[in-house]
């Protein structure tokens, strides 16, 4: 059994963590950095496609988060010894150490993290994207629904962590969970590197309620976004998750799946963003 206590890693946040930083590379005004943070079974590198570049083109400075045991970051051996909580205090430290009011986006876990670092009450975050949420209500009946409808997706998930090829087969049934259905199978083998085990103790903290119902969301913008075929959790969710916010905006994107930063809809999401920024003033 797995021993998930808190004395077993004593490598401090400024030594285990990676933030990446990608300065802008058009001068179009004043505007606070934006910091991204990757979902589950992944890390940072998928945001540096096409995303980043893209902000940094709007005049943006961009950081992003390697969360404990993932990409860049140190911890690896320990990963399953990480918790939810434990990832929100690593995007806390980076928040820290950015030192500036910062606008973050996040995607699916990412996102959940975010939501639980705006709820301690940080002064810091002038506003956040949620992209493909986790829903408030946990991963469960998403996991069921997966179950159901792709049954081997969890069989061939654990294969491509462990590093195995896939089969065509395979490879489509992972297409089609995360990716929409127009997008070409070369451009999602390249994608396969991105992805690397998640911590059991996260995946499990997450699979029910793992944000608090009643829990004061502060008054700041934050902006919704997801793909219409999303499988993983399907975009009308976010309606409901949006409700709790004061200042909330929820934009759907056709066609696109759960990647949404990596789909061939990746610049109308991205373009959505920027609109949404420009709103809020930022």
């Amino acid at each position: 059994m797995t021993c998930f206590c808190s004395f077993w890693n004593p490598t401090p946040r400024s030594e285990r963590l990676k933030i990446h930083y990608f300065p802008a590379t058009n001068a179009t005004g004043e505007h606070p950095p934006l910091l991204f943070v990757h979902g589950g079974f992944s890390h940072s590198l998928y945001w540096t496609i096409y995303f980043i570049p893209f902000f940094q083109q709007q005049g943006y400075e961009c950081y992003a988060l390697d969360l404990s045991g993932h990409g860049d970051s140190s911890g690896r051996e320990f990963l399953d010894r990480f918790g939810v909580d434990d990832f929100v205090d690593d995007l806390a430290y980076a928040v820290n150490t950015i030192g500036k009011e910062t606008v973050i986006i996040s995607h699916s876990m990412g996102s959940l993290i975010t939501q639980r670092l705006l709820g301690r009450g940080v002064k810091t975050v002038k506003g956040a994207v949620f992209i493909a949420p986790i829903p408030a209500s946990g991963t469960g009946a998403s996991a069921v629904r997966l179950a159901f409808n792709s049954p081997d997706f969890f069989t061939e998930l654990e294969h491509l962590i462990q590093g195995r090829t896939l089969s065509d087969r395979a490879l489509d049934i992972m297409a089609r969970t995360y990716f929409s259905p127009h997008t070409d199978r070369t451009d999602i083998l390249k994608t396969l590197p991105m992805i690397q085990p998640e911590s059991v103790r996260a995946v499990t903290e997450m699979v029910s309620l793992p944000l608090p119902l009643f829990e004061q969301r502060p008054a700041i913008p934050v902006l919704f976004l997801a793909g219409t075929e999303d499988a993983v959790f399907p975009s009308i969710i976010m309606s409901f998750n949006a409700m709790n916010w004061k200042q909330s905006k929820v934009v759907e994107i056709k066609g696109a799946g759960h990647m949404v930063m990596l789909d061939v809809q990746w610049q109308e999401a991205a373009t959505a963003i920027q609109d949404w920024l420009d709103t809020a003033g930022f």
